[in-house]
């Protein structure tokens, strides 16, 4: 029998879901991170440099931790989305979303036929347990979770439409290449684009689907929680290395303060 998502499950139920970004490639910091005790943790294949191989690695070490594994592939096209669920991702982040048309051709991505475009190897792949795991092929549509990301202008001029979209389970919201596309590049904090994230995130829920974001500012995290986002990163494994170690440093580099 095919387990049952727990992640899908909880936006479902309207449970908020607080995350971290994986982007190191690295089993050791994935595994590390999942001890913390996150309710999700994504493992990003887009900016990343994780490629299949190493992604596999990593699910295989946070596999025993509660932490539910979201993969993020570097586009959304047929062949990497299988490869991606084969190795055993039941949770998929797709980056760039800008129309009604690519999210029907996500979901039939992560669908078996003759619902969908997933090729069928059963036997040779992790996600069925090379065959082991019974009724897998009947089970499995039903316990992938399908978020897509939409992030550019285009992107917010469909949301309507793309969320939707029978199929698709939430919608995640990119603030920086949002602020890129809406002309203010760098800057997520940008009043314009917080309100157009504002107000996607009410017409994602009106949608009866599941909003998301990365916000590392915890004020902002919080602030988006309160609206009713029900996956929200609030860190990334990166920025946590490098705040930490910058301010280790500057406690024994920092000139002593003069009077």
């Amino acid at each position: 029998m095919v387990p049952v998502n727990g992640f899908k499950q909880a936006l479902r139920d309207g449970k908020p879901q607080i995350g971290l970004w994986q982007a190191l490639a690295s089993p050791y910091t994935a595994e590390i991170c999942a001890g913390a005790g996150f309710d999700w943790l994504l493992l990003d294949g887009e900016h990343g440099p994780s490629d299949v191989p190493m992604l596999l690695s990593q699910l295989q070490a946070v596999a025993p931790y509660p932490s539910h594994p979201v993969g993020r592939p570097p586009i959304g096209q047929t062949w990497i989305i299988k490869q991606y669920l084969d190795i055993g991702f039941t949770t998929l982040l797709i980056p760039l979303i800008d129309t009604a048309e690519q999210a029907a051709e996500m979901v039939k991505a992560v669908r078996y036929p003759p619902g969908g475009t997933r090729g069928i190897g059963a036997a040779l792949v992790r996600a069925a347990r090379w065959n082991r795991m019974p009724g897998y092929l009947d089970d499995a549509d039903r316990q992938i979770c399908l978020l897509l990301q939409v992030e550019t202008a285009e992107g917010l001029r469909n949301l309507d439409a793309i969320a939707a979209t029978d199929g698709v389970d939430g919608v995640f919201i990119g603030p920086s290449d949002l602020s890129g596309s809406m002309g203010h590049r760098g800057n997520p904090g940008h009043p314009e684009v917080k309100a157009a994230i504002e107000d996607a995130i009410g017409r994602i829920r009106k949608a009866g689907k599941a909003p998301g974001i990365l916000a590392v500012d915890e004020t902002m995290a919080k602030h988006y929680l309160s609206l009713g986002c029900l996956f929200v990163a609030v860190g990334t494994d990166v920025g946590l290395l490098v705040r930490g170690s910058d301010a280790l440093l500057r406690k024994f580099k920092e000139a002593p303060a003069t009077e």
